[in-house]
């Protein structure tokens, strides 16, 4: 557990361990006047154009990436949506999780569960993506029962979300997409940077980055980039409390060869449990858990290389490799649901049982490239030959108990001590898996046909060490394997618009279990067929894209509510939908980005009567806007300011159907100063305040029958000092 009176020390002991690296850079002196222009900090996204995973961006507007195609290819030359999260936008937003990242990406739902910081949960096309479509650096990131890696959005330069089923390049992805994230890599130029943080619930953060040539000759470079954080939350007895440590080296030791070492080290503390008392007319507003039993203690780290080597103008060859490990320590309270109320009475008294869990997951994973750049007469190459394979091991042991009965007229949290119940192993389970890749990028004149298959051999193994369902064995082998591909065509205009069409599938093993049955889960397979426009305004720094889609799955793993208990099942899903998206930064100190979505999610098969329902908590309509507006000349020069509004559309509680969300407006706003415009010695320094929730929108949100509460106003401000 994170011992919450030391972190101050724990903040000491970091920063002064980097007195080396406080170096100061060059300053200049200059008088600021009215209606003069000055340069403010600029901010410098490091590129490395053919890693897995980067991108190259100005300010809100990206203009190449490599997580679409694993090469590095201009946005409008990939027949299938992408969408990013810049470094500036993340700046400028200060989020505090990975959903708060990605909470304006089109297609993109986050608030389907409400306020959990135990996890991030998100979906993409209407479908799930936070179990089988998380890549980190453009490797699989595994999770499976409560084992998810968080993340930490400090330590990230960008987030990309490609849209639809994937599989021809990543193999096991989400059929809505996969969200791929982007970690801060060492820079050429020096960078150094300490900020402060105070916000709403006692939330107090310290972050720091550290990163530049380690060496005269910039052979080798580094970065440490670092959070330390001690937090309450809106929800009894869970704080947010973390550590987070990622240093990464590069060592270039010709221009034609590099390798990166990645390692991260992160420790945080939450709540067992968030959800409060949950009667069937969704009142969410009782904690029948107890702060003095409810802790979420994860720890986790990983470590990982990256290497490219070129052999000449036509060849390279590049390899990148993860090894992570998470454990946790899951301890919580309850109650029965016989004892939910049949109206919006709770009862006198509460009997309540306790869990606990732990929990282990180890994961390598590793991946393979050669890539050929070449021409057939009047045709270019780029032809893209892969071999991936990845491990994962997970581990549970729990025990269960019984806690004191909980008053409800004057609860009587931690005023009798609860018991903490012995675990025994429960479950062991297996995934491995490899993958065969071959991809092709054929230009001719305007036209870019993009071709790629794949094909994926898995086995799983589950040893069941606990409860085994009548009938079934204890220990279950599957073995599978399949091929995906995906066929686009996209044609490019002399004028900035890129009209195409694809094609594409999906393969997914699936870690997990049946409930009742405690047999493995089958593989889920996905199909999407898009039709869409890029379109790159001439003259501007802005982008727009529009598209089109149809996707159709076939056994995806879903929570569902039956005969009272909330279980995995595999269900049969459809989505269909139009997505616009905008993004601009402009040189008068705008940046913007707007999108709107129609969604139309269907269950197809009849698992409890539901076939032809839409999916719970998923709206048809969603809108999201945000801009950040900086002066850049004049009196109010280093000021700024940001607006963001993200209209949520109606939605169905549960997939019965049987009643409805309402409609939701949530607003952000920012401000912002850079303190160099009151005084040229304070170059590099900058206030601001974040709010999110501005409304304090606190209608509960119900997805499969099951309701929650979404965080309240949140308002957090930071000192930067950037050097």
């Amino acid at each position: 557990m994170v011992n919450r009176t030391s972190l101050p020390f724990v903040f000491s002991t970091v920063l002064m361990s980097f007195p080396a690296l406080a170096q100061n850079a060059e300053s200049q002196d200059r008088s600021v006047g009215s209606g003069e222009v000055i340069q403010l900090d600029t901010i410098t996204i490091n590129t490395l154009d053919t890693i897995p995973g980067t991108f190259s961006a100005d300010g809100y507007v990206v203009k190449s990436g490599t997580t679409a195609t694993k090469t590095n290819t201009p946005l409008n030359e990939i027949p299938q949506s992408i969408s990013y999260v810049t470094q500036q936008e993340l700046q400028d937003r200060n989020p505090q999780s990975l959903m708060d990242s990605i909470a304006y990406v089109p297609g993109v739902r986050v608030d389907s569960f409400g306020f959990d910081p135990r996890m991030d949960s998100y979906y993409v096309r209407g479908f799930d993506a936070y179990a089988n479509g998380t890549f980190r650096d453009g490797l699989r990131q595994m999770a499976v029962s409560t084992s998810f890696y968080k993340t930490e959005p400090y330590g990230l330069e960008g987030v990309s979300v490609l849209k639809g089923p994937s599989s021809a390049l990543y193999g096991g992805t989400s059929a809505g997409g996969l969200i791929n994230l982007i970690t801060k890599r060492p820079t050429d130029t020096p960078l150094n940077e300490i900020e402060l943080q105070y916000g709403s619930r006692n939330r107090y953060q310290t972050n720091f980055d550290f990163s530049g040539p380690a060496t005269a000759d910039g052979g080798v470079l580094y970065r440490m980039t670092g959070v330390l954080r001690d937090s309450d939350t809106e929800l009894m007895g869970t704080p947010d409390d973390r550590v987070y440590l990622a240093p990464a080296i590069t060592w270039k030791p010709d221009e034609d060869t590099k390798l990166t070492i990645l390692a991260e080290y992160m420790r945080f503390l939450t709540g067992g449990a968030v959800v409060n008392y949950n009667d069937p007319n969704g009142r969410t507003d009782f904690f029948y858990s107890d702060p003095n039993y409810n802790d979420f203690d994860q720890e986790q780290g990983r470590i990982g290389y990256e290497f490219e080597h070129r052999f000449n103008d036509t060849l390279q060859l590049r390899q990148s490799f993860r090894y992570s490990r998470t454990n946790l320590d899951l301890k919580y309270a309850y109650i029965d649901s016989g004892q939910y109320a049949s109206g919006p009475d709770i009862p006198d008294q509460l009997t309540r049982g306790t869990g606990h869990y732990l929990e282990t997951l180890d994961n390598v994973v590793v991946d393979n490239q050669l890539q050929a750049d070449f021409s057939t007469g009047p045709v270019n190459h780029t032809l893209l030959a892969g071999i991936d394979a990845s491990y994962a091991k997970f581990d549970e042991e729990s025990g269960f108990g019984v806690a004191p009965p909980l008053d409800t007229a004057n609860p009587n949290y931690g005023s009798q001590p609860i018991e903490n119940p012995a675990t025994t192993p429960s479950r062991t389970q297996k995934l491995s898996s490899i993958g065969v890749y071959l991809q092709d990028q054929i230009k001719y004149d305007a036209w870019v046909l993009t071709l790629g298959g794949r094909y994926d051999w898995y086995t799983a193994e589950s040893v069941s060490l606990g409860w085994v369902a009548e009938g079934q064995e204890p220990v279950e082998k599957r073995s599978d394997g399949d091929f995906s591909g995906r066929v686009g065509l996209t044609y490019l205009t002399d004028f900035g618009l890129a009209p195409y069409v694809s094609y594409s599938t999906a393969f997914v093993p699936n870690l997990g279990w049946d409930a009742n049955t405690g047999s493995l889960f089958e593989a889920t397979t996905a199909e999407q067929q898009e039709i869409g426009v890029k379109y790159d305004v001439p003259g501007l720094n802005a982008s727009v894209t529009a598209s089109l889609f149809n996707i159709e799955q076939t056994n995806g793993v879903y929570y569902e509510v039956v005969d009272g208990r909330n279980q995995q099942i595999q269900s049969d899903r459809r989505s269909r939908g139009f997505e616009i998206e905008g993004s601009a930064t402009l040189d008068n100190g705008l940046n913007l980005r707007a999108s709107y979505t129609y969604l139309d999610m269907r269950i197809l098969d009849d698992t409890a009567g539901i076939q032809g329902n839409t999916a719970s908590s998923t709206p048809r309509n969603v809108v999201k806007l945000w801009g950040d507006y900086s002066f850049v000349s004049g009196p109010l020069t280093g000021l700024g300011a940001g607006l963001g509004a993200r209209f949520v559309g109606s939605s169905f509680g549960d997939n019965q159907n049987s009643f409805k969300n309402d409609a939701r407006v949530f607003l952000d706003a920012s401000m912002h100063y850079d303190l160099e415009a009151l005084n040229p010695k304070l170059k590099g320094a900058r206030l601001q305040i974040n709010a999110t929730n501005l409304l304090d929108e606190d209608d509960d949100i119900c997805t499969n029958g099951y309701c929650y509460v979404d965080q309240g106003r949140t308002v957090i401000a930071s000192l930067r000092y950037r050097w």
